[in-house]
């Protein structure tokens, strides 16, 4: 399942992402440009502020799922998504917009990658901040919706 925001369309790339650099990378689609800025390695930190609040288990939705480990009240932060800037799409990718209208693509690499799509969401992405909409109950799944055309781009 892609917990993109928006479609990937056909890419052309204009660098490569390199890790070790500095430079500003962008990715070039028919509709937006996709800015990659560097990022620091992934850290298991965001798991334990995470841990607190949420359970990866089996999902009656899709595969793994997030549960509450206990009641969470509305407007209540959840984690942020965190992982590796890429330039292309995949299973576990976030489209996070930017405020100049370019596209950041993170491959999450915390238990956030596993919050299933609902078309009646309790929770949604601030960039790759994650907050319930609503109170969600012990036990219960958080999920947020993927956007209008996310099935037709697996």
């Amino acid at each position: 399942m892609n917990k993109k925001l928006k479609s990937n369309t056909k890419t052309k790339t204009n660098q490569k992402l390199n890790d070790k650099t500095s430079k500003k990378q962008t990715q070039k689609t028919d509709k937006k440009e996709i800015v990659l800025q560097p990022q620091p390695e992934f850290t298991a930190k965001s798991n334990k502020a995470i841990e607190d609040k949420i359970l990866v288990k089996k999902s009656k939705i899709h595969g793994k799922g997030c549960f509450a480990k206990k009641k969470i009240r509305k407007g209540a932060y959840l984690g942020s998504y965190e992982g590796i800037t890429v330039l292309d799409d995949n299973t576990y990718v976030l489209w996070v917009q930017q405020d100049h209208g370019g596209w950041h693509l993170i491959d999450g690499k915390n238990n956030l990658r596993y919050v299933n799509h609902s078309l009646t969401p309790n929770a949604e992405w601030d960039g790759n901040k994650l907050y319930s909409l609503r109170t969600i109950e012990e036990d219960e799944e958080i999920t947020f919706h993927y956007g209008e055309d996310w099935e037709d781009h697996p």
